[in-house]
């Protein structure tokens, strides 16, 4: 017997900020999905309405940070009848284990969904050891 499932809009989830903000507005943790292959990490996170110039991604001390803008779509001259999208910041951030090759790591942002592909290093990839006769 098949189940059925409703779609249902998820609310964007505000995050509490320790540092002081300079920008006004809300902040939104992404919801992301993390893979994991033989050779790769690979985390999609949703971010809708953020553009690439508008999306900052950060590395230092093992430490993965991005931040992106969501601008307001208002047009000139209009007056707002119904506000139901949220516009403000998103921010997540990760630690990183010892087996990511951090200067392999590649981002790539296609119609609201950020991918970062976190290559494992050589030594920590499986592999399968020859047993010789001997």
């Amino acid at each position: 017997m098949a189940e059925s499932k409703e779609l249902q809009a998820k609310e964007k989830m505000g995050v509490h900020v320790s540092a002081e903000q300079t920008k006004p507005g809300p902040v939104f943790t992404p919801n992301v999905d993390i893979f994991e292959t033989e050779k790769e990490i690979i985390m999609l996170a949703d971010i809708p309405g953020v553009k690439s110039e508008d999306l900052v991604i950060d590395l230092r001390d093992d430490t993965l940070t991005f931040t992106g803008d969501v601008k307001p779509t208002e047009s000139p001259g209009a007056e707002n009848i119904l506000i139901e999208y949220q516009v403000g910041s998103y921010y997540r951030q990760f630690k990183l284990a010892e087996m990511i090759d951090q200067k392999k790591i590649d981002a790539a942002l296609n119609n609201g969904v950020l991918r970062l592909t976190l290559p494992k290093v050589e030594k920590t990839m499986p592999r399968q050891i020859t047993v010789k006769a001997g």
